[in-house]
């Protein structure tokens, strides 16, 4: 259906100054068209990546951040045709649909990608569907803005999920969780029986370990300093938890407690010199898959003949190289079968304490803060 609405009020959390802070204001959302669909916020998980767009990389402002989003649809544009109103739905990456990548299902890698999740506006026409007393206040990032009661997303990252399951967590399928899951899955294309290891305990490291768990990998070590999320994930399912801060050769450690080494390693910490480390934990063949964020201007500090001689590979990920229309759904799949409780990793706020959730999360207090409408 359609609406003749021209615009709802929403209340959204703004950031107007690079390092500043969300400050709730009443904003106008306008009434969505074309492919749009128009969610009513029920939860909303803060990712790292918000954190960093608040903090200084390089998006417009003020801006509604927020790309972790579930909700139910309130009303939908006259193009879309696989999302109704009253849907649950989970939002995710935006992608162009139109480059070579998106037409062979790979949208993590959309040749616009930068342009569909943080530009602030819609590419084709550089228009926003946010507004404050008239003047424009920039969204669409990851095609969603979701830090707000009202969201404007693509019926393309709308994933419709069943009414039976708890909407208010859902969202860091659309991001967090889908990148560790399937980086792990996807990118590594790990079989059962594999083993791993995950380099940083956070959202994104225990969601590959989840994602590692669900396909029955083998051997499993995680390598994480805070001794409490190392304990969690030994009851997520971690073979081995190494704390470096205790042990004073960990590659050394990891070949002992693996037989030798491992098939794959995942970097989720975004530093140069534990990246070092995770490419000589492998055996011949294996793959590195880098997750973190690295500094601008960091290097990959490898042995080339050390790698020569392995055959090993390194891929940087995104997105767990997920198609979020068909990866979330396999997700929720584990998750009915009690074989992936990402539930574990969650820590819920209220809408109103976004910036207590935010500081939970750099101070790590939280793995994954979800915030309740």
């Amino acid at each position: 259906m359609t609406t003749s609405v021209q615009s709802f009020k929403a209340s959204a959390a703004i950031v107007r100054n690079v390092g500043g802070p969300f400050t709730i204001e009443s904003i106008d959302v306008a009434a969505p068209s074309g492919d749009q669909v128009l969610v009513r916020m029920v939860g909303v998980g803060i990712c790292h990546t918000d954190l960093v767009c608040r903090d200084g990389f390089p998006v417009p402002m003020p801006i509604v951040l927020g790309h972790e989003g579930s909700g139910i649809v309130e009303a939908i544009g006259d193009k879309v045709t696989g999302v109704k109103v009253g849907d649950h739905v989970v939002l995710s990456f935006n992608s162009c649909q139109s480059c070579p990548n998106c037409a062979k299902s790979q949208p993590a890698y959309c040749y616009n990608f930068l342009a569909n999740n943080f530009a602030g506006v819609r590419p084709s026409d550089g228009s926003t569907s946010l507004a404050q007393n008239g003047a424009a206040v920039h969204g669409q990032f990851f095609g969603q803005s979701s830090f707000a009661t009202l969201a404007i997303a693509r019926e393309i990252n709308t994933v419709v999920i069943d009414k039976n399951l708890p909407l208010e967590i859902m969202g860091p399928l659309g991001c967090g969780i889908q990148t560790g899951a399937g980086g792990a899955v996807n990118s590594l294309e790990m079989q059962k029986g594999d083993s791993l290891a995950i380099f940083g305990g956070g959202a994104v490291g225990l969601s590959a370990l989840l994602g590692a768990r669900a396909i029955d990998a083998g051997t499993v070590i995680v390598i994480e300093p805070n001794a409490a999320r190392g304990e969690l994930a030994k009851q997520l399912g971690a073979t081995h938890v190494i704390n470096p801060k205790e042990t004073p050769d960990v590659l050394a450690k990891i070949k002992e407690l693996s037989g030798g080494g491992v098939n794959y390693a995942l970097d989720t910490t975004g530093i140069p010199a534990v990246m070092g480390v995770a490419i000589e934990t492998m055996l011949p063949r294996g793959m590195l898959g880098l997750i973190g964020v690295p500094p601008p201007d960091a290097n990959l500090p490898a042995n080339l003949m050390s790698m020569l001689i392995r055959g090993a590979r390194v891929k940087y990920i995104t997105e767990g190289d997920s198609n979020p229309q068909e990866f979330i759904p396999r997700m929720l799949g584990w998750y009915k079968a009690g074989k992936f409780p990402f539930d574990r990793l969650i820590s819920k706020f209220r809408f109103e304490q976004i910036n207590e959730a935010a500081h939970a999360t750099e101070t790590g207090a939280a793995i994954k803060p979800v915030l309740v409408f």
